[in-house]
């Protein structure tokens, strides 16, 4: 059943990676010979694929965790699980739903090429340049920290200007960060099962293996810095989540549980880190909501919260993370389907987002009252 099982879900990968390339875009030059339109021509279907494989996913996962949770999923069949992740969508296309890895290329591109300032220069200026023709954010600066612009000089130099290397070796890149970020979750958790949640977590999965976002970078640095902590080196541990801070400023917010950290090192007492966890969880989903605030909350500022999910005891907490995992996968239908950022879109996008969770908390406030009725009779 387990043999089976892991199969279905290296064959699911897999077919995923093929559908990701029915969303290339008709400027890409570098891809124009397996461009099809689908996407675009037959928007309905794609939707409706697109759902399939998420329920998949979702499927998938909470199987793994049931395996998991009744000792029957070891660690050996954990490093199997994530290594045919990686693999399986390495090679997909990433711009399914984002054009965040072409943003990361030009800003390098402005930097260690064109050797311009990226937070002064935007690659609109460069007229000539072809990711001019399929990139969305060509008319603005860079948007993130300057210790992840330094980072990006090494799959960007690696790339030896030759663009589908260079795609590929960011998308190298970012996986190696989470395969870091799980290493670091190990040595913390000890947990198989705790390790899944997040491991295997489909926008976790989805968002840092196949849209190749930075966001698990950042939080790489910022679990680095708490284990740091733990292990009595907390200076470096500070360097760390100042690192973090200069990929994305998100993780600013993780500086209550230092100053709680520091606070309880004075005053020699002991740390309890399950409350840790819990306050740094808090604090990025803080940020996430406050995200909608500057533009919109997109799917894969989910990273910043689910990285503590493995930590956090709380079944009520960790499932409502979990149907906010699959609202935020969802929130790309309307878009899919309209293919407009406009009209209904909007609306659409945040009622999918909250509905699972909506349904979850239902659920679960359903089952305490029935619970306390049965308790009462008894």
């Amino acid at each position: 059943m387990k043999k089976i099982l892991i199969l279905g879900y290296f064959v699911h990968l897999l077919l995923f990676s093929i559908f990701s390339y029915f969303f290339i875009d008709p400027n890409l030059i570098y891809l124009r010979n397996i461009y099809t339109g689908f996407t675009f021509d037959y928007r309905g279907i794609t939707t409706f694929i697109y759902l399939l494989f998420i329920l998949s996913f979702f499927v998938f996962y909470f199987l793994f965790l049931k395996l998991a949770g009744k000792k029957l999923l070891n660690q050996k069949d954990l490093i199997i699980l994530v290594a045919i992740t990686i693999i399986s969508l390495f090679f997909s296309y990433p711009a399914l739903v984002s054009y965040d890895i072409f943003n990361y290329i030009a800003t390098a591109k402005v930097s260690f090429y064109y050797l311009e300032n990226p937070y002064l220069i935007m690659p609109i200026q460069f007229v000539n340049d072809p990711l001019l023709l399929f990139m969305q954010a060509a008319n603005k600066t860079a948007l993130y920290g300057p210790f992840w612009i330094l980072l990006t000089s090494f799959p960007f130099m690696l790339g030896l200007g030759q663009f589908l290397i260079t795609l590929f070796n960011f998308k190298l890149f970012v996986a190696i960060f989470y395969l870091l970020t799980l290493y670091l979750m190990y040595k913390f958790s000890k947990n198989t099962q705790d390790l899944i949640l997040f491991a295997l977590n489909p926008l976790v999965v989805f968002e840092s293996l196949v849209g190749g976002h930075n966001d698990i970078v950042m939080m790489f640095f910022a679990i680095a810095s708490l284990y740091l902590f733990k292990n009595k080196k907390m200076l470096l541990g500070l360097v760390f989540l100042l690192l973090s801070i200069f990929i994305k400023f998100a993780s600013i917010f993780l500086i209550p549980v230092f100053i709680y950290l520091l606070i309880q090192k004075i005053n020699k007492k002991e740390i309890s880190w399950d409350k840790v966890f819990f306050i740094a969880s808090i604090s990025m989903f803080t940020i996430f909501l406050l995200s909608s605030f500057r533009e919109e909350i997109y799917p894969w500022y989910g990273i910043w919260f689910l990285t503590f999910i493995p930590f956090i005891k709380n079944s009520l907490l960790r499932g409502f993370y979990l149907s906010l995992s699959f609202g935020l996968l969802v929130r790309y239908i309307p878009y899919m389907y309209l293919g407009t950022y406009f009209g209904p879109t909007p609306i659409l996008k945040i009622i999918l987002m909250v509905t699972p969770v909506f349904l979850f908390l239902t659920y679960k406030a359903i089952k305490i009252g029935i619970n306390s009725r049965l308790v009462k009779k008894s």
